[in-house]
């Protein structure tokens, strides 16, 4: 892997090939200003175009495969979600040594959270569980499913293989009780919902305190709600947690899957992230130390 990229099969990014992509494809916006969003995607590579404008490229072929769903459920679920999520403006094709599919967005202002210095956790709390509601809520018809619409004994073989490569890292006994209790839980009754499937700090935008905008929905759709969870332990300190739960009314079992995808999930990331991308992979330490902190009575 090249140094400054963190997937092998990973394109070069540089404005100049933004400018010459939206030159060739989007002629009005030629000229307009380009400049890297920091903190950069792990998805995705994004720059700013203009004031308004935000220009969304994949990494990898295997998120390539995301903007066609991006641009056809985007704009459907907008309407009955209570913060403002990326709607697209453009589609744009391969071009100019660039491989895959690309999109324009509206550039939604507001700052990621920083974990641990949320000025109102529990309003944050609040506003999480208004949107996830809100997102379980829209009719599942003809819905794709979710990247994360596995059941979670699926992950068991992954989970134990990411604990295995951890071992000096994390505490693999702790670990391996609260993933084997996630696995003990009940199963989902019902159908399966809409879900965002990863609700992570560099996924949200906050303005004035408050939830302003959820972006990066290359995980949505179909899936087991408890997978929305995971937001309680990337997000929430101990005493939020609680407020999240009773807003989502979630009974014991739903929060035991939830703490568990939090878990595989970080562990995943660690595994994957920890040389590549030190802020992604000091995230999940964070997810993990949190997880096994925490007895699940919340």
């Amino acid at each position: 892997m090249q140094p400054g990229k963190m997937h092998a099969d990973e394109p070069d990014f540089t404005e100049s090939l933004v400018h010459r992509l939206i030159a060739s494809q989007f002629p009005h916006w030629a000229g307009l200003p380009v400049e890297p969003v920091v903190p950069v995607g792990t998805s995705n590579a994004m720059y700013r175009l203009g004031e308004d404008l935000v220009v969304r490229l994949p990494r990898t072929a295997g998120t390539a495969g995301e903007v066609a769903m991006e641009q056809r459920w985007l704009p459907r679920l907008a309407p009955s979600l209570p913060a403002a999520i990326p709607v697209p403006l453009g589609r744009g094709v391969p071009a100019e040594g660039y491989p895959w599919h690309w999109s324009v967005f509206r550039w939604l202002d507001g700052a990621n959270p920083v974990v641990g210095e949320i000025a109102e956790p529990g309003q944050l709390a609040t506003d999480l569980a208004d949107f996830v509601t809100s997102l379980h809520r829209i009719d599942p018809a003809d819905a794709p499913p979710s990247f994360r619409s596995e059941p979670l004994a699926a992950r068991d073989a992954s989970t134990r293989a990411a604990l295995a490569a951890l071992h000096e890292a994390v505490d693999t006994g702790a670990a391996l009780t609260v993933w084997e209790a996630a696995l003990g839980a009940s199963a989902p009754t019902g159908p399966a919902v809409w879900i965002h499937a990863d609700l992570q700090p560099g996924n949200l935008l906050l303005a004035n305190g408050r939830l302003s905008a959820v972006i990066d929905f290359g995980c949505m759709g179909l899936g087991d709600a408890a997978v929305d969870l995971i937001a309680a332990w990337y997000l929430l300190p101990a005493h939020a947690r609680g407020v999240f739960r009773a807003a989502l009314n979630t009974d014991d079992s739903a929060w035991a899957r939830g703490r568990g995808w939090a878990l595989s999930t970080a562990l995943g990331e660690l595994r994957y992230y920890r040389e590549s991308n030190p802020a992604m992979a000091a995230i999940a330490r964070h997810v993990i130390r949190e997880v096994l902190a925490d007895d699940g009575s919340t």
